[in-house]
């Protein structure tokens, strides 16, 4: 089962950005230490007393066009009101009651999904009268809180927990690797996954998902079960004009989510393009194995050089993330899809690597000590004394050392690259956590 769906909706400047922000600051340190990952996303994971729940803000989405103005907004509740579990209706309390408001709440009102009005911009108990406009809506649950301050957002999060159903602790776990195909629209999705399933040697059996209307399906590979995630596109017969990326962006990182190892497909057409950063930047904050496969690579023009070529051009792109590897497929004609499978399930293992904790500092501490990190701005030496690496499902380093706050993200960048060039990691987010070992903070 996989972590519940969050939605927050509202017209515009009523604060569903702020909302989200406070909600996804209960992410631990862990998860938020990272260098170089887009910070404008609005997909996230809350962690609210042991409970995890994805939450998806769609304040970003609001064409500025007014003609189409209310209609993509109707949109989006829409969309919301099929993909979420749950419901954030936010509204601003200092303005009252609004027609886009009503117009919203008519939508909501027919759905079956829990809904929680969020009255936003309640700085103090005072000014909780304000809220009194709001019941009219007809709606039950109903919150006063300022998100910017964090008032009794405590207490919104509380309802939230209570009002969805989360995975049971001690449940059967699903130790099979799961895929997902996930890129930008018409870059070749649904043909590729066609064609992986569509294989003679292949079982496909199909595997209900989660409440949502997706699906799942299970591949089996020489032998082993692999679920392909389902990244499949609308379902439902709404019509989604404004905000076609808004849905799929929702179906992108609901399938990273749920994904061991994502599959980022290009259109060798067009390359690496803004989108597909994001979509990256996505996958390497969830932790998950990663893949580039350039799809329709059977309609370039092409001498010998050329995959080259394009390799090159697409790592210089891709800055810090080289570690992703890239293949050239097609899924018309079935080019290396094969391949794409081996190289996904040899990823899934570089994930799962454990490094002993005696090899790290032997091979990495005398390789330290020559390039150590910039002194402190008064000139003290920094020396990291001791790494270990944790983390159950994916790999996280712990670099001990003295006045950790000083090291820079450039010196992050090298520890990063000297493991990857001792241990491998190929296509693998990294995360690199600094621990004081200072005596005097033990």
């Amino acid at each position: 089962m996989q972590n519940p769906l969050v939605a927050i909706v509202g017209r515009p400047n009523v604060g569903k950005s702020s909302l989200f922000n406070r909600l996804t600051k209960n992410k631990t340190a862990i998860v938020d230490d990272i260098s170089g990952v887009t910070r404008d996303r609005n997909y996230g994971e809350v962690d609210w007393n042991g409970k995890i729940f994805e939450l998806i803000d769609t304040g970003g989405y609001v064409p500025n066009s007014e003609d189409v103005f209310e209609a993509a907004i109707r949109e989006q509740v829409q969309i919301a009101i099929d993909e979420a579990d749950l419901i954030l209706f936010v509204v601003d309390g200092r303005t009252g009651l609004t027609p886009f408001d009503e117009n919203i709440t008519k939508l909501l009102r027919v759905s079956s999904k829990p809904i929680i009005v969020v009255v936003n911009k309640i700085d103090n108990s005072n000014q909780s009268l304000l809220i009194t406009d709001f019941y009219k809506i007809g709606l039950k649950s109903v919150f006063d809180i300022s998100a910017l301050s964090g008032r009794n957002t405590g207490d919104l999060l509380d309802e939230i927990i209570r009002s969805m159903k989360f995975p049971e602790q001690g449940a059967f776990e699903d130790n099979r690797l799961r895929i997902s195909i996930i890129g930008r629209p018409n870059v070749g999705k649904s043909s590729l996954t066609n064609a992986l399933l569509g294989i003679d040697r292949s079982i496909v059996t199909d595997v209900p998902g989660t409440t949502r209307d997706s699906l799942n399906s299970v591949l089996k590979y020489y032998g082993e079960e692999i679920i392909m995630v389902d990244t499949a596109g609308l379902r439902k017969k709404a019509k989604v004009n404004e905000n076609v990326e808004f849905y799929s962006n929702i179906r992108t990182y609901k399938a990273i989510a749920d994904s061991d190892v994502a599959i980022v497909l290009l259109d060798a057409q067009f390359g690496l393009e803004k989108q597909d950063q994001k979509i990256l930047d996505e996958a390497v904050s969830r932790r998950k194995g990663i893949i580039l496969a350039i799809n329709k690579w059977d309609l370039v023009e092409k001498d010998t050089n050329t995959s080259k070529y394009y390799e090159n051009e697409i790592k210089r792109n891709l800055g810090s993330l080289d570690y992703i590897p890239i293949i050239f497929i097609s899924a018309l004609t079935k080019q290396r899809i094969f391949k794409l499978v081996e190289l996904a399930k040899q990823i899934a293992e570089e994930r799962k690597k454990k490094i002993p904790t005696s090899v790290l500092n032997e091979t990495l501490l005398e390789e330290i000590a020559k390039t150590p990190p910039a002194s402190t701005p008064n000139g003290k030496e920094i020396k990291i004394k001791y790494i270990t690496q944790v983390g159950e499902k994916y790999p996280i380093f712990f670099f001990f050392a003295n006045d950790v706050k000083y090291i820079q993200d450039s010196y992050r960048r090298f520890l990063e690259k000297l493991i990857r060039r001792n241990f491998g990691f190929k296509g693998v987010a990294i995360t690199i956590t600094f621990k004081d070992k200072n005596p005097k903070n033990d």
